[in-house]
């Protein structure tokens, strides 16, 4: 088995579990390399302690599977039969007649596919195994972040292209378009999460909705975006003016640059995350704007865009070298405007290194 099935593995015999259900997209990926999206059929991987692993998935699938390198058994199965029969076969020739703890993803598992999942084994208690996935991928290899490093590249690029199409009277969703275009010539896929592209009052939401909203002399502009490369994620946010802006808005995204830059400068092994967020507060609080800064600093990110940990004022966990996460901060004055700077971060073994490299100084953009 690859190292990362090797490790969980050895964690179910470890803590004594018979076996180990995985069915999201982002962990199936992270243990066999098989990077699928089954839509409402069900995919899973059963890992035990000591035996080879069984991956399911749909029967039109599974050549993908065994390009990605899976070299273990696979149940495959069309749309007419029921995969779980089939699934019962298999581990019936493979001997294994009893189950009685089970780790599975208990965030990600359905009501429907539990009780699906107890047809096998009736007296199987179901335990959570999201705490050692989140472990097993929170530390980064070289190969993931240079991944990462390439993904986050690319929403720079977006970023570029997004400032390239500002003009007097084109919407957001005109801009939006041409962004996802773009990376779509450069063999981009899929975005990590769906584009943003807001203009003036707009941007006063943290998450508004991209429209028909055409731009204006004196607005903000705010992208946030990321791309999905070889199953791993990148997330950007900038906001830019499109002419000249008041002192106010100035003064708000000074506040947010000062604050990102508070956060990187603490971002160092060893630091806790919930004084990551606090230095970043305090400073965006003493400007005048803390009650228009309503979220988290960050998110972890990796094969998933938000992920362990989450870069909240309250965790007490801290950096390790290895980890990449996203820094945030934002003001966002309701039906006025906002702003948001976000970089992707890795902790390196003596500070940090910032993945997306697109400018934070203010830009003006002239119409």
């Amino acid at each position: 088995m690859n190292e990362r099935l090797s490790n969980l593995a050895s964690w179910l015999s470890e803590k004594s579990y018979d076996a180990a259900f995985i069915s999201s997209t982002e962990n199936v990926f992270y243990l066999t390399n098989f990077y699928t999206n089954p839509h409402e059929r069900l995919l899973g991987l059963f890992v035990f302690p000591d035996a080879e692993p069984l991956l399911v998935c749909p029967f039109m699938e599974v050549n993908q599977a065994k390009s990605a390198g899976w070299k273990y058994d696979i149940v495959g199965y069309e749309d007419h039969e029921n995969p779980w029969k089939l699934i019962h076969e298999a581990l019936h020739k493979r001997g294994v007649n009893n189950i009685g703890r089970l780790a599975v993803e208990k965030e990600q598992l359905s009501f429907l596919r539990s009780e699906e999942l107890k047809t096998l084994y009736q007296d199987a208690v179901f335990e959570s195994v999201e705490e050692k996935m989140n472990e097993l991928r929170l530390v980064k290899t070289q190969a993931e972040i240079d991944i990462l490093q390439e993904a986050a590249a690319l929403a720079d690029y977006g970023v570029e292209v997004g400032v390239s199409a500002l003009k007097e009277g084109v919407t957001e969703m005109d801009v939006l378009a041409k962004i996802e275009y773009e990376l779509k010539r450069k063999g981009i896929r899929e975005m990590s999460f769906s584009t943003m592209v807001l203009f003036g009052e707009k941007t006063g939401d943290p998450h508004g909705n991209p429209g028909l909203r055409t731009l204006k002399k004196g607005d903000m502009v705010l992208f946030d975006l990321g791309v999905v490369l070889d199953g791993y994620c990148s997330d950007i946010t900038r906001t830019v003016s499109f002419g000249e802006i008041t002192e106010k808005q100035q003064h708000m995204y000074e506040t947010v640059n000062k604050a990102l830059d508070a956060a990187l400068s603490a971002s160092k092994p060893g630091t806790r995350i919930g004084d990551l967020d606090m230095i970043a507060r305090n400073l965006i609080s003493e400007a005048g704007y803390g009650e228009y800064f309503p979220h988290r600093l960050g998110h972890g990110l990796g094969i998933s865009v938000h992920e362990f940990p989450s870069m909240n004022r309250t965790n007490d966990d801290v950096l390790k070298e290895g980890m990449v996460y996203t820094i945030e901060p934002g003001v966002y004055i309701p039906n006025v405007g906002g702003v948001r700077i976000e970089d992707d971060v890795v902790i390196t073994k003596d500070g940090n290194k910032t993945l997306t490299k697109y400018p934070k100084n203010l830009q003006i953009i002239k119409p």
